[in-house]
């Protein structure tokens, strides 16, 4: 049976990490894998999360399943946290969730039932987009097409190309769009931007499905959300794939949310019981653990106020680094512009190298990136800025 089988290529990005791992030079720095790091370049557990375990440990009486959905405790204040400042639309009983494995189970869970409710229907991705999104829809059945979205010759959002694009997309067709902190440019619409966007979705009649994994890391909590929000208010049907990997460290424990916004409260339970069979047929339940973890966070005011305080500073961490790296290219003389770097938001940053200076950047100086040149930015540190901004100027200066 196995036999016409041949070796399947490594992922780009944990196959990065492998490499990094076995690379013996003690000054190695791995800008590739998306999590996030602290100075000391660990990626370190939330206060509030170990607080929360030992909670549980004291109290947990049992280790029985979940039903399909999840546990519903934590769908109840994820959807209230998720959308913030919506008590309309989440009172409107129009939007219905499903806790999954992760924000990449909520994808693939989402593209699964989209399948079941437009089987003919094409799904459309930016370009570029996360690498595992075409394998995610592909494995769903689906032929992945791209449309515009970053202007290289800029750096900045290619908005009216990705439009035009658009306005010849199928009607019924989805459409895969980044909620915030866009990976891998760091780069998102204005606000004026999303609430355009959502006005030409609806008037196409094309359903967006949002994987909005870094909410809380852009600009705050109930700013990043606002774009999710103006699609949810203008289209009667949306999906939005949420991940607690990044905003409560939970990376291990894979959850993640998939809230499916329907025309109305009784089309909501129909897609629910769609919802369900899905993950009944693929995993069956999720995961308790992290669930737990997270409505023990957000119903307790103190481990509430001390996520929050935590996770700002995760924030400005980000946006300091990026800083810092800018000034630190300038300082050495390098006389390309990479001013763009701070304006981009999240772990995530386009730095504009290519793959020639991505490859002599790992081979020379152990300095891993993927070969589309995205860095991440928490994987920058006090220790390593300096060794990290000479390789690059040397890089620049020898292939420009």
């Amino acid at each position: 049976m196995f036999e016409h089988l041949e070796m399947a290529p490594a992922d780009p990005i944990f196959g990065l990490t492998e490499a990094f791992k076995k690379d013996p030079n003690p000054a190695k720095i791995n800008l590739g894998v998306g999590v996030y790091q602290d100075e000391t370049g660990k990626t370190p557990i939330f206060r509030a999360v170990k607080e929360a375990e030992r909670r549980l440990l004291d109290t947990e009486r049992n280790k029985s399943y979940l039903g399909i959905a999840g546990d519903t405790e934590f769908l109840t204040e994820a959807k209230a946290l998720i959308f913030q400042g919506a008590d309309d639309l989440v009172a409107s009983g129009r939007v219905v969730l499903v806790q999954t494995p992760g924000g990449t189970g909520g994808v693939r869970v989402g593209a699964e039932f989209l399948r079941l409710a437009a089987p003919g229907a094409g799904v459309w991705m930016s370009e570029p987009t996360w690498p595992n999104h075409p394998n995610i829809f592909r494995a769903a059945g689906y032929k992945p097409q791209t449309y515009p979205y970053f202007d290289p010759a800029a750096n900045r959002l290619a908005f009216g190309r990705m439009l035009e694009a658009l306005e010849r997309v199928p009607e019924g067709d989805v459409v895969l769009l980044h909620g915030c902190c866009h990976n891998p440019t760091g780069i998102d619409p204005s606000l004026e931007q999303w609430e355009e966007l959502a006005s030409f979705l609806a008037e196409r009649n094309l359903v967006p499905l949002v994987d909005f994994a870094y909410q809380g890391l852009g600009e705050g909590w109930t700013e990043d959300s606002q774009g999710v929000l103006a699609l949810c208010r203008k289209l009667p049907e949306v999906l939005v794939a949420s991940s607690f990997s990044k905003n409560f460290g939970l990376y291990c424990e894979r959850l993640g949310a998939l809230a499916v916004i329907a025309a109305d409260a009784g089309r909501a339970q129909v897609a629910l019981s769609h919802l369900e069979q899905v993950i009944r047929s693929n995993y069956s339940n999720p995961p308790a653990h992290g669930a737990r973890i997270v409505t023990t966070i957000l119903r307790d005011p103190g481990l509430r106020a001390d996520w929050e305080a935590e996770l700002g500073s995760m924030r400005i961490r980000l946006a300091e680094t990026r800083r810092a790296f800018v000034e630190r290219l300038r300082e050495l003389g390098v006389e390309r512009d990479f001013s763009y770097l701070a304006r981009q938001r999240g772990i995530f940053s386009f730095s504009g190298l290519t793959r020639g200076q991505v490859e002599l950047l790992r081979r020379r100086y152990s300095i891993y990136l993927v070969n589309s040149g995205r860095i991440n930015v928490a994987g920058i540190n006090a220790g390593n800025l300096d060794y990290l901004c000479s390789a690059v100027a040397e890089v620049i200066r020898e292939l420009p």
